[in-house]
């Protein structure tokens, strides 16, 4: 059993090194792009919208970046995770592994790309000399939350995939509207309504609103808070496995 799990281990580890290396095979930069790319865009966005919400958001670098990379993480891996079991088809048909790990070895590659940005965001908490206590420990809680609410999304899509190869243009669009309704770059007051309930409601939102509030503001969620992100991580979580695991024969039989 050991033995199996070493194993197993050491295959996440070759397919998340191959994924990276493949992404930036034709960079010059490389891995440094994961760091240089939040700070890039932090940057734009500042431009263009610290006038706008001025008065709204204090720190508005920091309050993007902290919702970008835990966004970039999902998006990335439930995406990636979705197309995992087709691109590693002749793997799966010539090797007995667990089909399972595919879809994590994806979502495990964009953990590692957030590692990656969490440089550039330790940078950019001294630059705006950000004072932390003992709030900001909570941040891997949040991470390792949105880390198994992605999976649970990247096995159920990767199933989906395999009879219904357009669920991939579709979930495109989906990420769009999902990224607009999780208040990555505009304050959540601005909003009301309809709107207002959705974002609320958003699993997205509120990993991230926890995250923002433990780095800006130094507080912890509140229990209702936790319960509602312990509910979503694991809830879609375990959906995703039983959906996985339910159509895993299937899928060998049509991959």
């Amino acid at each position: 059993m050991k033995q199996d799990i070493k194993q197993y281990i050491f295959v996440i580890r070759e397919l998340v090194s191959r994924e990276i290396k493949r992404k930036y095979t034709r960079s010059t930069l490389g891995v440094l792009w994961s760091v240089l790319a939040p700070l890039l865009n932090m940057t734009v966005m500042s431009l263009i919208f610290t006038t706008i919400f001025t008065r709204d958001i204090e720190n508005f670098p920091i309050y993007y970046l902290t919702g970008i990379i835990l966004w970039n993480m999902f998006s990335a891996g439930s995406a990636q995770a979705m197309t995992s079991l087709v691109d590693n088809k002749s793997m799966l048909i010539k090797v007995k592994l667990p089909t399972g790990i595919f879809p994590l070895a994806r979502c495990c590659t964009a953990l590692t790309n957030l590692s990656y940005s969490l440089i550039a965001y330790v940078i950019m908490l001294v630059v705006f000399q950000i004072k932390l206590n003992a709030a900001f420990l909570l941040m891997p809680i949040y991470i390792l939350l949105t880390f198994l609410f992605t999976l649970g999304i990247g096995k159920a899509l990767s199933v989906m995939y395999i009879f219904f190869g357009d669920i991939q243009h579709l979930y495109t669009v989906l990420l769009t509207l999902w990224m607009f309704c999780s208040a990555i770059f505009y304050p959540v007051d601005r909003v009301a309504g309809v709107m207002r309930i959705i974002i609320n409601n958003n699993p997205m939102y509120i990993f991230i609103a926890a995250a923002r509030r433990s780095i800006l503001e130094g507080l912890a969620p509140t229990p209702r808070e936790w319960v509602m992100m312990l509910l979503w991580s694991l809830g879609v979580y375990l959906f995703g496995t039983i959906i996985f695991d339910k159509f895993q024969n299937r899928v060998m039989q049509h991959i």
